[in-house]
């Protein structure tokens, strides 16, 4: 019999679901749960506001053409997958371009600052990929104010107490209890392998606890730092996906990362200045002189290569973003081009990013917010000097499986238990975490619009399994929950007890310098093979390194101890299905091999952990596999659906080869 949609379990406890990740995916995620009844315990390691979205620039994009230039969702479908080199799914595409117009119209609603032009209307800017003014933006801060506006909707449902099915309301019993400042460990899984639940560290405390869930969302964003520096938060180690992936969770496309063209070095981190920058006029360019040693705004226009303008004129600076990265790369690596430091007499590896020639009121309306982190971080000021940039890892396209349910007119079926469900029953995912939405290369702007797009969808499909649920997890044996909190309990009181020679930061250090250099722009098969042998060798030495932290409370040495043994999985992930993929799309690129080829890699790749030997993780590639869900087995392969867009060769040379496309203009 069917658990259908009471309040309670049969034992009479509040039947609660799990969202763990407090940022754009996660808290739209708790939204949708909320406004269907479902209450919820939200985790996220950070305080909410602290998510990474918050670090999100230049915008969301919506087709609401409100400039009149003929732009649609079907145009903004149609680019998409174009600019994702055809691997993403298309349907789940569709959905999310025709629901991104309601979705920046919501967030206004909401309270989101966004710029408007002279009549009140929405302001949209250009972004890459495309020739549209797509992009609906708040200065430069988009992410901030997007994530304190769901932040507060989510407050609000945390006053909120739960109703039963006669609508009386349980005393003491919020809709969303947040639990932030605690680290995702695993989730519980019953008899029959369904997810019925986490277990979560208290970074305070330290204490391990399991947490019965009805269904789990993982929300926690990309693993940028297992790259060692690059744009994302240092809390971006991918350490929930890696833990589900090693339960049995797939992990799809994980070759694909993107590199981002623009951003400032640090001795921290690497600092994105936003492709808002070149959407609002900014020119890239690099000196003609190898040996050049005026500053870069004594440098006459004669003596400038604007090449990103010359070769793709159409575009021009608004190319995709795996394209922009490779010809930044090319110029400095390969033809020796770029910023000349005469103190060191040798290419900086930077070039120029320029928007000196704008009007300084229209930089300060629109830019103000990355303009300020340059000139704090580098003390130029942008306003009278190019900027000096290169490229730098800043997105995962690859992440959980997850799977849609398509309707017949090509959209996602509302409301679908499918909808952002992995391959472990009950456990679903949203946002950059999953796989879903930017094929082999994501657009810029489209980040935005996938994470609350994923979590419009997540929320309803939770709700739906729920309420098809033929027994509650809160009905299930203390004792399973007992056994896996236990089992987390010993794994890191065994990390406590490590007290080897290895220092586990160096052993980072060292990983992110081997995937930043040899596994981003450009990949060749033999060193993807020494970088396999340098994770080999990685694992070897993690298990004897000393942890660095004993204490019992507040142990940030502790937990980046495991947070390192689940990067050094992802790193094998990603290396590994790009040691496999002897093709180029999208962001993964191979000098041998510099064609798409359709015939034998338009195919989602597929991960699956098989277990350890030797103490190394092991990945097993599949074709294909079956899922539980509800009762019923659902048949997956790694096929494309490509029945929306038909897959041609990207040509960004050609102005609006995309758009002109999807309009039947060629």
């Amino acid at each position: 019999m069917a658990q259908k949609t009471g309040t309670k379990s049969t034992t009479g406890k509040v039947r609660r679901v799990i969202v763990v990740g407090g940022g754009l995916a996660g808290l739209t995620t708790v939204i949708e749960l909320c406004e269907a009844g479902v209450p919820v315990d939200l985790f996220s390691l950070v305080p909410v506001k602290r998510s990474h979205s918050v670090c999100a620039q230049g915008g969301i994009n919506a087709s609401v053409n409100t400039k009149g230039e003929g732009d649609s969702p079907r145009i903004h479908l149609e680019e998409t997958v174009y600019g994702g080199d055809f691997l993403a799914n298309q349907p789940p595409v569709k959905g999310m371009a025709d629901a991104a117009p309601g979705i920046v119209y919501m967030l206004d609603r909401m309270g989101v600052p966004f710029n408007r032009t002279s009549e009140g209307l929405l302001d949209f800017r250009r972004f890459g990929g495309t020739l549209f003014h797509r992009t609906a933006f708040a200065g430069a801060t988009t992410g901030q104010q997007l994530l304190y506006a769901l932040d507060e909707q989510v407050r609000r449902y945390e006053t909120v107490e739960v109703e039963d099915e006669k609508g009386i309301r349980l005393r003491g019993e919020r809709m969303v209890r947040k639990f932030e400042l605690w680290d995702f460990l695993s989730i519980v899984r019953d008899g029959t392998g369904r997810c019925v639940g986490v277990v979560a560290q208290d970074l305070k405390s330290m204490e391990v606890r399991a947490f019965p869930g009805d269904a789990v969302c993982i929300a926690t964003g990309g693993p940028g730092i297992v790259f060692g520096r690059s744009t994302n938060s240092v809390i971006n180690t991918g350490t929930a996906a890696a833990a589900v992936y090693r339960q049995g969770a797939c992990y799809a496309n994980g070759e694909f990362i993107q590199v981002h063209p623009t951003a400032i070095p640090g001795a921290d981190k690497l600092r994105l200045i936003s492709e808002s920058a070149r959407g609002e006029g900014g020119r890239v360019w690099v000196p003609k002189d190898a040996k050049e040693k005026r500053r870069g705004r004594d440098v006459p226009e004669r003596d400038r290569d604007y090449f990103l303008e010359a070769k793709y004129p159409g575009y021009g600076n608004l190319v995709p973003r795996d394209i922009a990265s490779r010809e930044l790369f090319n110029k400095c690596f390969h033809e020796g081009l770029g910023v000349y430091n005469p103190k060191t007499r040798a290419n900086e590896h930077e070039v120029y990013l320029d928007l000196t020639h704008m009007p300084k009121e229209v930089l300060r309306s629109k830019l103000a917010g990355i303009l300020e982190i340059y000139e704090k971080f580098v003390g130029e000021d942008p306003y009278e000097n190019p900027m000096k940039v290169f490229p730098a890892v800043h997105y995962s396209m690859g992440g959980l499986w997850v799977d849609f349910e398509r309707r017949a007119d090509g959209g996602l079926v509302r409301g679908s238990p499918r909808n952002q469900a992995t391959n472990i029953e009950g456990l679903y995912a949203a946002g950059e975490v999953d796989y879903q939405y930017h094929g082999a290369n994501r657009l810029g702007a489209n980040s935005l619009l996938s994470c609350i797009y994923a979590g419009l969808e997540c929320g309803p499909a939770m709700a739906s399994y729920r309420s098809s649920m033929p027994s509650s997890a809160f009905d299930v044996a203390s004792s399973v929950f007992d056994k896996a909190e236990e089992r987390e309990r010993k794994a890191y009181e065994a990390i406590l007890a490590l007290n080897g020679d290895e220092n586990p930061y160096a052993l980072h250090k060292e990983l992110g310098e081997v995937m930043l250099r040899d596994c981003t722009i450009e990949r060749h098969n033999g060193t993807l093979d020494a970088v396999l042998a340098k994770i080999d060798e990685l694992e070897d030495r993690q298990a004897d390194v000393g942890v660095t932290d004993t204490s019992a409370h507040a142990n940030q040495g502790a937990q980046f101890v495991r947070h390192l043994a689940n990067m050094l999985v992802l790193a094998r992930v990603i290396a590994q299905g790009a040691r496999a993929r002897d093709e180029s799309r999208g962001g993964h690129y191979k000098l041998d091999f510099e064609k798409r080829d359709d015939s034998a890699w338009l195919r989602t790749t597929l991960a699956m952990h098989d277990g350890v030997a030797e103490g190394r993780s092991q990945v097993r590639y599949v074709r294909g596999f079956d899922y539980a869900l509800l009762g019923a087995t659902v048949a997956v392969t790694d096929a494309v659906d490509v029945s929306l867009v038909k897959p041609r060769v990207r040509k960004y040379e050609a102005a609006g080869a995309a758009s002109a496309a999807a309009t039947g203009k060629i």
